[in-house]
Order: structure tokens, then C-alpha cells, then sequence
């Protein structure tokens, strides 16, 4: 059976020390021709769903090909600020020898669940040599659905799909730092290991139903034990 391990990026795997922020504001600008001067809340929003309703508070309807421009923009400038993104931004400690410690399992597959869309969440992780080790087309992004657990069900499915396997939710790890992550994995069943790197501590994690907590991802043998007791 295969062990589906399904990576959330920022703040699970990397920062992009505000150069995120500043691309959003700067596409905001360029496709709705307004000056952003406020944000809707990004936690655990998928960025087409942030962009919308980023839109709504200036007054301007987000519709489709205004979302679909601003997707292109921003993998358009996270490819062009690579070399920005690695300077200012950073791969967390432990981050690449953890997707190398999982890769040496030899019965998981690696991917992500990302509100990015799927060519920022592979500039992110490619910028800081991260992506070695993941199947990008397996994973959920923030182009799929706006709803983040459905991006859950768009990862299994394609997986299932691509490695014609019967994948169960039993055999699924989602791995985030956010309760939003949490809540996701758990609307599908799989088991959730968070990472408290984010904004969220171990108990506001645990608390938000997440199966194991750790600190941070310093040590892959912890992860390791952690993916053991399944």
C-alpha cells in the first residue's frame, strides 16, 4: 500500500520572509489597477479565494479571468525574483534532510497541498532546492478549488490515478502547521502531523484535533518515528 505524504509549504517547509506579500500586492495592483491597502486573511485560505475576496474589500469583483491573470502574474514574478526569494526567504531548519529522510522510506511518495497555485508552490520549493523529492503532479493546489480540504481530495485522487493504486485515507499523512491544515486532513480521514512553525503553537495544534505535534522539523528521525507508529 502506498504511504502518501502530502507537504503543506509556507511556514511547513519554507518562509519567504514578506517577499510573498509584496508579489501579492504588487499582481493585486496590476490586474485590478487599485493600490492594495488591506488584505483579507490568508490563513488557510487558498490564494485564487484570497485574491477574491482581497478584491471584494476594494470594491472590485474578483471574477474569473481576473483570478486567472493574477495567477499568471504571480508565477511570472516568482520566477523572475528567484534569486530575491532565496536571499531574503529560507528553507526551515531541517527541511531538506526531512524530505531526503522520507525519500530513504522507499514506500512513500512525496507531494504537496498548497493554497499556492501549482507553479508559485514549485517556485517556492524549487528556489530553495526542495523539490527533488516531490511529485509535483500528484499534489492539491490552490488552482484545483478554493476550499482547502478539497484540495485533500484532489491529491488522492490524482495519486490514485497517476500510481494506479487503491490509496486509502489510512495511507495518507497530511503534514502542516496550521489549524487550518489540520482541519483539512481531518475532513478526509487521513492522519495529520503538524509542525508547530508557524503561527500556531503544539497546543493550539493539538487542540485543533492534529494526530502528532512536533516542534519543528530540526530532527527527521523524530518525523520518522512519528510516521512509524502508524
Amino acid at each position: 500500500m502506498v504511504k502518501l505524504l502530502l507537504w503543506s509549504v509556507d511556514h511547513t517547509l519554507i518562509t519567504t520572509r514578506g517577499v510573498g506579500q509584496e508579489i501579492f500586492a504588487d499582481c493585486f495592483e496590476q490586474v485590478t489597477g487599485q493600490v492594495m491597502t488591506e488584505r483579507a486573511a490568508a490563513d488557510g485560505m487558498t490564494e485564487p479565494a484570497a485574491f477574491r475576496l482581497t478584491a471584494e474589500l476594494h470594491g472590485v469583483t474578483g471574477d474569473r479571468p481576473m483570478v486567472e491573470a493574477f495567477a499568471r502574474l504571480s508565477a511570472e514574478q516568482y520566477g523572475t525574483r528567484a534569486a530575491e526569494i532565496r536571499e531574503r526567504g529560507r528553507a526551515l531548519p531541517g527541511a531538506a534532510d526531512t524530505l531526503a529522510a522520507v525519500a530513504g522510506l522507499g514506500d512513500a511518495v512525496q507531494s504537496v497541498v498548497s493554497g499556492n497555485i501549482a507553479a508559485v508552490a514549485r517556485a517556492k520549493l524549487t528556489a530553495f532546492g526542495l523539490g527533488t523529492h516531490l511529485r509535483f503532479p500528484l499534489g492539491g493546489y490552490g488552482e484545483d478549488h478554493e476550499e482547502r480540504h478539497e484540495l485533500v481530495r484532489v491529491a488522492m485522487q490524482r495519486t490514485r490515478s497517476a500510481l494506479d493504486t487503491p490509496l486509502t485515507a489510512e495511507s495518507v499523512v497530511l503534514i502542516g502547521d496550521a489549524p487550518s491544515d489540520v482541519a483539512a486532513g481531518l475532513t478526509h480521514g487521513v492522519r495529520v502531523l503538524a509542525v508547530a512553525t508557524g503561527n500556531s503553537t503544539m497546543t493550539e495544534l493539538s487542540d485543533a484535533g492534529a494526530d502528532d505535534v512536533l516542534p519543528d522539523l530540526t530532527d527527521p528521525a523524530v518525523l520518522l518515528d512519528a510516521l512509524a507508529d502508524r
